[in-house]
């Protein structure tokens, strides 16, 4: 018998939540709180009390039924579960990791597609510009979810107030803010 310590490295899914956020779903007790103030726990098909359990199972296929789940994409990150939670387990930390993962696996659910197209278009606008720029945002989602006439008609209305700019402004560091995003998607390929 050797005397040295064991490194037992959690494997599940809930053991990567912890490793890559700190987040661990052991501290729930399933109090329920968290899925009760969900302003959007109706629209999800697991509420955020049901995936804390799923994630204590350690279970593999039910860590695949996590990632391919809706809920991970409806989630607001309100912070409302949080603030409910006697226990402070941060959901809206793990639900961002769960959404990183299933599009890491390539499990994202169908449902989803547009809410991971606007994801992606709000993230390549900040690539680009270094900040948030509407009109590339508006394009580039429109590109990607062929949504091309939904709320045209607020486009003039936004222009003459001022609200769209044709022209994205950048910010002075913008190759700063590129080098953040090539450095963490080459760590995504790990």
């Amino acid at each position: 018998m050797s005397s040295g310590t064991h490194n037992h490295e959690d494997h599940s899914l809930a053991g990567k939540v912890k490793q890559h956020t700190q987040v661990q779903a052991q501290r729930c007790y399933q109090c329920g709180k968290c899925s009760a103030g969900c302003p959007l726990a109706a629209d999800m098909d697991y509420p955020p009390s049901m995936i804390l359990r799923m994630l204590q199972t350690g279970d593999p296929v039910i860590g695949d039924k996590i990632l391919r789940s809706y809920t991970i994409w409806v989630c607001l990150s309100c912070e409302m579960c949080i603030q409910r939670c006697p226990m402070e387990v941060d959901i809206p930390v793990m639900m961002d990791y769960l959404r990183q993962e299933s599009i890491r696996q390539k499990k994202v659910n169908p449902k989803a597609k547009n809410i991971v197209s606007f994801h992606r278009s709000f993230l390549d606008s900040i690539k680009y510009t270094g900040r948030l720029s509407e009109i590339l945002l508006v394009v580039d989602y429109k590109l990607r979810s062929w949504k091309l006439m939904q709320d045209v008609v607020l486009m003039p209305s936004m222009i003459s107030k001022g609200k769209l700019h044709f022209i994205p402004e950048r910010i002075k560091g913008v190759k700063s803010i590129s080098k953040i995003f090539s450095k963490v998607s080459k760590e995504e390929k790990k």
